[in-house]
């Protein structure tokens, strides 16, 4: 059994596994202005941990189109590469607390198919 946090969409499954114990979270977190995102990638080529994914566009004919990127929050160690390397200024660095609440305003997917009850739960458990 899985202590992940899990969402799914007809398009994507985003995971979010709460912080190790014994670690110390960062101090900021990186979250995406989706709405800005164009997808090219150039922030998952500086991550040093791996933590952002390609979420494909809502058409499964051409997933590339409207694609975005989303940051695993659980895995983000605070470097800060991914917002200096976004060429669109759409990552920002929120204080650890304040990231999951900023995750949840501007992630798109969140919006689109999550209740607002299910928004709250994610920040919650991911919270810890």
């Amino acid at each position: 059994m899985s202590d992940e946090v899990k969402y799914e969409n007809p398009f994507h499954t985003a995971r979010f596994k709460p912080p190790r114990k014994g670690k110390k979270p960062p101090k900021l977190l990186a979250v995406v202005h989706q709405s800005g995102c164009t997808g090219c990638e150039v922030c998952i080529a500086g991550c040093p941990v791996d933590s952002i994914e390609l979420v494909p566009g809502p058409d499964p004919k051409n997933p590339s189109y409207q694609q975005t990127v989303e940051i695993d929050l659980a895995r983000c160690i605070g470097c800060q590469n991914c917002s200096q390397d976004c060429p669109w200024e759409t990552i920002t660095m929120y204080q650890h607390d304040d990231a999951f609440v900023a995750w949840g305003n501007e992630t798109l997917a969140s919006r689109l198919y999550m209740s607002e009850e299910e928004i709250t739960k994610i920040k919650e458990e991911a919270a810890g």
